[in-house]
């Protein structure tokens, strides 16, 4: 709350916080800007009885976007889409890797065009897919969705949602820029608290007419405080790892004989993984449901989010890109040469290669545990979901995205405050001076 005080003293950190506020109240108004030739009603009638299948998880994702079959119906999903394969590239491509590490800030900037490029590739052929399958769908009353259907229409709303998730996209990188955390993530987590409120009357509603009983609800409060307190404890863990400096002596001074410690997170990840596996897993379901072909429907019925093959497959995932991510985002090569360089060491281990196979071997078991404690967060809450018919906003994935990225937000913050302390400090001491 100190920190909170403080903010107004803080101009720039203010700026910020008005420049994210305001894009992403521009993101929330996008949401309710419909797509041309759609018939709204017949459209809430279809997502009025999709609420707990992969199309509601999508539209978690996108913010209510889907639902409202908005310019930004497809969300950012097409952008963390062709990073996906832009970073699965780079581990088998000489070439993007030598991008990416020897080139700098421009190889960065290469690659983050190459996956723009790749974002408008995916959504002209997810907008095409969907703007086929609204064409052949109807509600429940069986009214069609679009007005006039044919090629214009689909030109169309290949045209609109392409446009609106590259706005999207930009919206992003200028909270990135602008504002205070990471803007892709924001975003997301923007879609998903916007539709926290319409979940918890539902729920409500639902105990009202019987369909939920008052314990069950109570059960259901319970489990969800016992994961967001669970999710906050497992995202502070740390394995420290104990790094010895030895002294040194440079003219008439002598440096070192510090002890500190390399500290490594249970979940280095975050909350990628959880969705970068769902969107692997809703793409190829969502074109199956929107298709009328019978074997394309059974690959529908086999990807649901109650099926076990769903779960396996979502557990398999994740496991995969939290080790994939983790060896990203870490490098213990580079971090054993430092310690070396500076005249470090781990006790009982000797200092180059056998360091960097410490701390590998550490990295591994705690990512093994990270990414059990995530799989488990996203899956059993689907448990919840399949049997009492919970809406997906109570869902594992998104209190672990709303959880995390919200931390993260918080921890900016109070880096900015920091600093800022810092530099007063500092310059009171310069005045002394």
């Amino acid at each position: 709350m100190s920190g909170v005080e403080n903010l107004a003293r803080v101009p720039e950190l203010k700026k910020k916080l008005l420049w994210t506020f305001a894009l992403l109240a521009v993101y929330r108004i996008g949401i309710h800007i419909p797509i041309p030739g759609v018939d709204s009603a017949a459209l809430a009638d279809f997502f009025a009885n999709a609420q707990n299948t992969l199309f509601g998880i999508f539209d978690m994702f996108s913010g209510g976007g889907l639902s409202n079959m908005s310019i930004f119906a497809l969300g950012i999903m097409p952008y963390i889409s062709a990073s996906i394969i832009l970073q699965l590239l780079t581990v088998v491509s000489p070439e993007l890797k030598r991008l990416q590490k020897e080139e700098g800030e421009a190889g960065r900037k290469k690659i983050t065009q190459y996956t723009r490029y790749g974002t408008v590739l995916i959504t002209v052929v997810q907008g095409f897919a969907i703007a086929a399958g609204l064409e052949s769908a109807s509600s429940p009353t069986g009214a069609p969705m679009v007005l006039i259907p044919g090629m214009g229409f689909k030109l169309m709303t290949v045209l609109t949602l392409t446009a609106g998730t590259i706005f999207l996209m930009w919206l992003g990188e200028q909270i990135t820029e602008k504002g205070i955390g990471n803007g892709i993530s924001m975003i997301i987590y923007a879609g998903i608290v916007a539709g926290l409120p319409s979940a918890a009357i539902n729920t409500v509603r639902l105990m009202t007419v019987g369909e939920i009983t008052l314990f069950v609800l109570l059960f259901i409060l319970v489990f969800m405080v016992a994961t967001l307190a669970f999710i906050v404890f497992m995202e502070r863990g740390q394995r420290r790892i104990p790094i010895h400096y030895a002294k040194r002596q440079m003219g008439r001074k002598m440096f070192g004989g510090q002890t500190t410690h390399l500290p490594l997170k249970i979940n280095t990840a975050g909350v990628i993984p959880p969705i970068f596996a769902s969107s692997i897993l809703m793409f190829p379901a969502t074109l199956a449901q929107f298709s009328s072909v019978q074997w394309l429907q059974d690959i529908s019925s086999f990807l649901s989010p109650d099926s076990i093959i769903y779960n396996l497959m979502f557990i398999g995932i994740i496991i995969f890109f939290c080790y994939f991510y983790t060896a990203i985002m870490f490098d213990p090569k580079s971090i054993a040469e430092n310690i070396q360089k500076q005249g470090g060491f781990i006790p009982g281990i000797r200092p180059g290669a056998r360091t960097r196979e410490y701390i590998d071997k550490v990295l591994a078991r705690i990512t093994l545990w990270g990414a059990f404690y995530v799989s488990a967060v996203c899956v059993l809450p689907m448990v919840l979901i399949s049997n009492f018919g919970v809406p997906f906003y109570f869902g594992g994935t998104s209190l672990l995205i709303v959880v995390g990225v919200a931390m993260d937000f918080m921890g900016r913050i109070e880096s900015y405050l920091i600093s800022r302390q810092y530099e007063g400090l500092l310059g009171k001491a310069g005045k002394g001076r």
